[in-house]
């Protein structure tokens, strides 16, 4: 019996998911499902317009093409399965799928976060540095930066993984979700996870902190150099920013609750509610946001059609 602790028991795990409620999961199953597709529809225009469209070869586009990739492989990773689950009311997902749902959400996650911390250097670079501006944000200067974005989590995410494969899953296996994440699987580990959950949560603070430090410290100077206008630019520049930290703190908010605030465990329901925000909520307003809101899209629309 002690020789058998020692490896993962555990082949699959049960998806709790929002609600046991039968009637309720497939009225969720519908919703959810108009989320989905409206979600990988407004980032596809998003993509086809920034693609075709040569008013919108700027830097501040070239960003927000690469956060519709992300929002619509984001969605992707998660929503189908979740579909799949409020249909049948079967939540079971294996253990390996359930790594790899880990390992994809958590890097397009963090691709996110980066890309928000770029995008709002952007505005700042366009904003409070006009002259500058240019020279700064080069083509050079973009590439690297999506790059960045796209490699630095994948490889920060590995080390997720391993904390998680490291443990031993002897049962229950239960999670209080509608989808596999790092802190919630942790907590089904036999073994000492003190060690891993350190792990996570410095990764997990540095993640979020930092890019959180550059996305406040670059608006506090775009908020400075507005307010110093004299013309009527500042209208533009505060819908254009403004729009900007809605997405932000919708996304941003419930990650810092789920990831960094410790909690106990009579909070699991509250966290997967939170959940909701940054999974559902923040791809689908960010293609409504930065489209329905955005003149230049208006006239991007207009001229194809």
């Amino acid at each position: 019996m002690t020789e058998a602790k020692n490896f993962t028991s555990v082949k699959e795990f049960i998806l709790l998911g929002l609600t046991s409620h039968r009637k309720t999961q497939l009225l969720l199953f519908g919703i959810i499902l108009i989320i989905y597709l409206l979600t990988v529809l407004g980032n596809i225009l998003i993509i086809i317009l920034v693609k075709v469209n040569s008013n919108l070869h700027t830097p501040m586009y070239y960003f927000l093409s690469h956060l519709a990739w992300v929002d619509m492989c984001y969605v992707t990773t998660i929503m189908p399965l979740m579909l799949t689950h409020l249909l049948t009311g079967d939540g079971a997902i294996s253990f390996a799928f359930c790594m790899v749902q880990i390992y994809i959400a958590v890097t397009l996650g963090g691709a996110e976060i980066l890309l928000l911390g770029v995008m709002a250097y952007d505005r700042y670079l366009a904003i409070c540095c006009p002259l500058l501006y240019p020279v700064l944000m080069d083509k050079c200067c973009q590439l690297q930066c999506s790059s960045a974005c796209w490699v630095t989590p994948s490889l920060v995410c590995l080390i997720y993984i391993v904390c998680l494969l490291c443990q031993n899953y002897c049962g229950p296996n239960q999670i209080n979700s509608f989808i596999c994440e790092v802190p919630v699987v942790l907590k089904l580990a036999c073994s000492d996870t003190r060690i891993a959950e350190a792990i996570v949560f410095v990764i997990g603070g540095l993640f979020l902190l930092v890019p959180l430090s550059i996305l406040l410290i670059s608006y506090g100077f775009i908020l400075h150099s507005v307010l110093q206008m004299k013309s009527g630019g500042w209208h533009k520049a505060f819908s254009t920013c403004g729009s900007h930290l809605i997405v932000i703190s919708m996304f941003y908010g419930p990650l810092l609750w789920v990831y960094i605030i410790p909690k106990t465990d009579s909070a699991a329901d509250r966290d997967k509610q939170i959940t909701i925000f940054y999974v559902l909520i923040t791809p689908l307003l960010n293609s409504v946001v930065y489209t329905l809101r955005n003149k230049d899209f208006h006239r991007a629309v207009a001229k194809i059609l």
